[in-house]
């Protein structure tokens, strides 16, 4: 059996107040070439399909419209669940009227997991759909009072699917959370300059699910599943082996993900339920991406010549003098840019002032280029030495 694996759409997201909506159509009628291409038995989304809760009107039309494609005219069966930015309400209204024709929305957590069986060659793939739920809905649905962590309900939950779960069949699970090998809390920072949280990448756009580390839920839980499909986190990666993954957002959503190369997993399951991993990478209609140096180099025809001026963009200026209106200087040649920063000059090396060091003694000269050297790592230049001179007589001239 082949499906497509993908997750976190957050359709009417706005990212830097512009609106991500021309962006996410675009994705999508790619993935619907992709669907085309590949011939799936089923397509998956493993949550946030909207970015919040009441999404814009334009976004539920979108995503209207491209469900309808995929289940009406190409004949293939969704399968999806609600993720923490979804309303569960809102996205399971309606949904079982629209089984028979494909389309399995999983919204609202019941006592009894919907399990959707689709048949290939082989016999039958069953197909567990759990939506992200908070551990107080859980506790309450099960009227269990143990359960308080995201890993307690999703013990609970799995060990129901168990007293139904055929191993001679193969067996899939739909799921949105923070499912890791590892129980380290701690963010920590790559080599690569990437945020990692319990051996998983992470992004600045994913809406923490709580605090202290309850979310975490351990992946030896899902050990009877022969694929487990994730959302939540927005970098393609896999949790230990490639039988859990995180199939990653479509479109990058913030500064974090610029340098994420965004996919949707293609899954290639044989008779004993053992996966093949294909990732399939999606052009977007505007990339995200980072530009650093002085603004006249990074306006200069000569740097971006072959490059798409309309990408999102976030500007780090390397300038360090005083500069007039550089958001208007970069907007005329990037009309998409996204933000604007400039870069931190400060010698970590050391935290010491040059008021400790014996400062009664030195000049007002010496004094300020101590602070200068110790904000940029550079000496006072000449032209900025005569300035700092003229500055300092008309202050003292002022203060007689």
């Amino acid at each position: 059996m082949k499906f497509i694996h993908t997750a976190d759409w957050h359709i009417g997201k706005i990212v830097n107040e512009f609106s991500m909506l021309e962006d996410q159509e675009f994705i999508l009628n790619e993935l619907i070439k992709l669907i085309v291409e590949e011939k799936p038995d089923a397509l998956i989304i493993a949550g946030d399909l909207y970015d919040r809760s009441v999404p814009p009107a334009d976004g539920v039309e979108l995503l209207d419209r491209f469900l309808s494609k995929i289940v009406v005219e190409l004949k293939v069966p969704v399968l999806a669940v609600s993720g923490n930015h979804d309303s569960p309400e809102r996205l399971s209204f309606g949904s079982s009227l629209l089984k028979n024709s494909g389309l399995h929305i999983e919204g609202l957590l019941g006592k009894e997991i919907t399990k959707v069986p689709l048949k290939d060659e082989y016999g039958t793939v069953n197909f567990y759909l759990v939506p992200y739920t908070d551990p107080a809905y859980v506790r309450e649905l099960y009227e269990d009072s143990s359960i308080k962590t995201h890993e307690d309900g999703a013990k609970k939950i799995i060990e129901n699917i168990e007293t139904q779960l055929d191993i001679n069949q193969r067996n899939i699970l739909i799921t949105h959370g923070y499912i890791t090998n590892m129980k380290n809390k701690e963010q920590e920072i790559t080599e690569d300059g990437e945020d990692e949280r319990a051996g998983l990448i992470t992004s600045s756009s994913e809406r923490p699910l709580s605090i202290g580390g309850t979310d975490l839920v351990s992946a030896e839980i899902f050990n009877k599943f022969n694929y487990v499909a994730l959302g939540h986190l927005h970098r393609p990666q896999k949790v230990g082996s490639d039988k859990i993954r995180y199939s990653g957002s479509l479109l990058k959503y913030s500064i974090s993900e610029a340098r994420q190369k965004k996919s949707v997993t293609i899954v290639n399951m044989d008779s004993k339920g053992e996966v093949d991993i294909e990732i399939k990478e999606l052009k977007a209609l505007r990339d995200l991406r980072t530009i650093k140096g002085p603004i006249d180099e990074i306006i200069s025809p000569k740097v971006y010549k072959g490059t798409n001026t309309d990408d999102y963009v976030f500007a780090i200026l390397t300038d360090e003098g005083e500069l007039l209106d550089p958001i208007s200087k970069l907007r005329a040649v990037y009309p998409n840019i996204m933000g604007l920063s400039r870069e931190a000059f400060i010698n970590t090396e050391s935290n010491r002032t040059s008021a400790e060091e014996g400062y009664k003694s030195k000049s007002k000269e010496e004094l300020f280029n101590e602070f200068y050297k110790t904000l940029t790592g550079k000496e006072l230049d000449e032209e900025r030495v005569e300035v700092l001179k003229k500055v300092i007589e008309e202050v003292q001239r002022e203060v007689i």
